[in-house]
């Protein structure tokens, strides 16, 4: 399915190309009215028919809505690896990984998370392989006395919920382990009459709006590092704050 909403205008003078991020989750719905521009999609999730990325959940098309309210020239890509369910084996989400950074990606988002340390090692090579391809992921990280992978693995941005923080806002700290993380909130993008507690809501658009940050504030090619990205953030709320 071709999800790619516009072309370029014939004769324009490039410029520096839009950062590229990668959603890997429940695909997207590219007609609902919160979707801008979606470049393309795949999917690599078990059962879901082949090149399909069309969201039959939801989670995803919110996901890609808080990233875009963010950041509405970002360049987003799609990788569905959930199709009726929230969930995936260990597999799938590596493979999810390995196909963000094949097609271009600056940054991978991933609203998702495992609890089992047994996968650590996959997924520290999986980012590994991200990162010599210039792309950095940005994950759930310690939530609930639970430290998610891939977001607490090192060279990744880790994402704690934080519902006190302004829903635009990202705020960087430590986590209890004194390492580096981000900290956002967790609502989406409001919907239209829907209150805010019975809409989608969590860790998992605390993780997006960090991505929707970064993806405004970083230039496409930058191959970016979790340092870097954290940085950015700084000089960000710094900016804002002044």
């Amino acid at each position: 399915m071709d999800l790619d909403h516009a072309g370029a205008d014939e004769g324009a003078v490039p410029g520096p190309r839009p950062v590229r991020v990668a959603v890997v989750d429940s695909g997207v719905n590219p007609s609902h009215p919160h979707i801008g521009r979606v470049a393309g999609g795949l999917t690599v999730a078990p059962g879901a028919a082949d090149g399909d990325p069309v969201d039959r959940i939801g989670h995803g098309t919110a996901v890609t809505a808080a990233i875009q309210e963010r950041a509405p020239g970002a360049d987003v890509f799609i990788v569905k690896v959930f199709d009726r369910t929230l969930s995936a084996s260990i597999d799938t989400l590596i493979a999810g990984i390995d196909a963000a950074w094949r097609q271009g990606a600056d940054l991978v988002n991933l609203s998702l998370g495992t609890a089992n340390q047994a996968h650590a090692a996959a997924l520290r090579a999986a980012a590994d392989r991200a990162a010599a391809a210039g792309a950095l992921i940005v994950s759930a990280g310690p939530h609930e006395n639970v430290r998610y992978l891939p977001g607490t693995l090192d060279g990744v941005v880790a994402v704690e919920l934080d519902w006190t923080c302004p829903r635009l806002a990202v705020e960087v700290g430590t986590d209890a382990a004194r390492r580096p993380v981000c900290r956002a909130s967790g609502y989406p993008r409001p919907a239209p009459g829907i209150p805010p507690e019975r809409n989608l809501k969590g860790l998992s658009f605390a993780v997006a709006n960090v991505t929707g940050v970064l993806a405004r504030t970083l230039t496409g090619g930058c191959r970016p590092t979790a340092d870097g990205a954290l940085a950015a953030l700084r000089a960000e709320a710094d900016g804002a704050g002044r």
